[in-house]
């Protein structure tokens, strides 16, 4: 074994004696130069990401609380981000007190939703959170304790906070909105989508919509997903498929022919795939109401499909599992003119669901 590794590492030298190399002659890079870049550029990573994640919450917010009834969990919400360094990723932690007014001791208002119940008690970005209810926030997950407390608590809330080294007392009145997570993920791809048990929206994607409302779009997109029970039906189809399959395995089987469940899995995957694109469409529809209805000027919100076509070309004629890109920008403007003609009309802004056919009555028996 060690010969061997011997022998491999000497063929290596060797290789790399004939390869070629530069043929300038490069500046030399001072390593504190190089330091002190790498501490600013991730100092801007770190505001970067978190102004992006403050218009994502903001958005997010309204989204939730304005179709809390369309969903089958909800939860009080209060539209307020807070953090210490040791809530946040590790990646972030070395850099994050220059880029954020955060420490590591008592946790810090980061973000503010427009018009939420912390922003009408008067709370600021830059605050320090020190009570919620008479009790200390913690350093560790201050959000995730904050969203348990509130889950053991109702009405009205008292907080404590620290402004300018003066403490003051302020009264916040959550207001109840769908349970469901949205969470940033720092991806360059234009995506967003859901497991159902939490919404993952790309970096990508808040690049690519210029206002809040495209991005009120894409939320409700993915929040209709849900309430609409995409996922419920995407599994019911996916089992009637796999057992048509094993109907047909099993008959051939009884001829001697022995498929190894192949009729099985792949009509389970086309039974997951049936109605994939009329999923989206629909996600697409509902999506584009539950923005209005969060208060969203749509008007031109179709645009956001003819920017996706210029990422990803191959969706201007291809769609499997989601519509062509041009079949979206047409629906999206048919669904605002829709949505427009129901505000003039002073009309509530709920989708149009299909009419179900029922029996009609039995004659009554002689």
């Amino acid at each position: 074994m060690f010969a061997s590794r011997c022998f491999a590492v000497l063929a290596a030298v060797w290789l790399c004696a004939g390869c070629a190399g530069p043929s300038t002659t490069l500046p030399d890079l001072p390593e504190d130069e190089v330091k002190a870049e790498r501490a600013r550029q991730q100092v801007a990573e770190i505001k970067d990401y978190f102004a992006a994640r403050a218009r994502l919450d903001n958005v997010a917010f309204h989204i939730k609380a304005a179709n809390a009834r369309y969903c089958d969990t909800q939860a009080a919400q209060l539209g307020m981000n807070v953090a210490t360094v040791r809530s946040l990723p590790r990646k972030f932690r070395s850099f994050s007190a220059e880029a954020l007014p955060i420490s590591w001791d008592q946790p810090a208002v980061i973000s503010v939703a427009d018009g939420s119940p912390t922003a009408d008690a008067g709370i600021k970005v830059g605050d320090t959170l020190l009570t919620v209810g008479n009790e200390v926030v913690p350093a560790k997950d201050p959000n995730g304790w904050i969203a348990r407390w509130l889950q053991q608590h109702s009405g009205p809330i008292i907080v404590m906070i620290r402004r300018a080294g003066k403490d003051e007392q302020h009264t916040l009145a959550p207001v109840m909105g769908c349970a469901i997570p949205v969470v940033l993920a720092s991806d360059p791809t234009p995506n967003a989508f859901t497991d159902y048990r939490k919404i993952v929206v790309q970096s990508g994607i808040l690049r690519l919509t210029k206002s809040d409302a495209d991005l009120a779009v894409i939320l409700g997109h993915e929040l209709a997903h849900v309430t609409m029970g995409h996922y419920g039906k995407k599994l019911q189809n996916a089992l009637l498929g796999g057992l048509s399959g094993a109907t047909i395995d099993v008959t051939l089987g009884t001829s001697g022919i022995y498929t190894n469940g192949a009729f099985s899995k792949h009509l389970e995957l086309a039974g997951a795939r049936a109605f994939s694109v009329e999923f989206e469409r629909e996600a697409d529809y509902v999506g584009a109401y539950y923005a209005a209805r969060a208060g969203y000027d749509i008007a031109g919100a179709e645009n956001i499909w003819r920017a996706l076509a210029l990422e990803s070309p191959d969706a201007i004629r291809l769609g499997k599992t989601h519509p062509t890109t041009p079949v979206r920008f047409v629906q999206m403007q048919k669904v605002i003119a829709e949505i427009a003609d129901k505000k003039r009309r002073h009309l509530p802004l709920e989708p149009e669901l299909k009419q179900i056919a029922t029996a009609p009555p039995a004659p009554d028996a002689y």
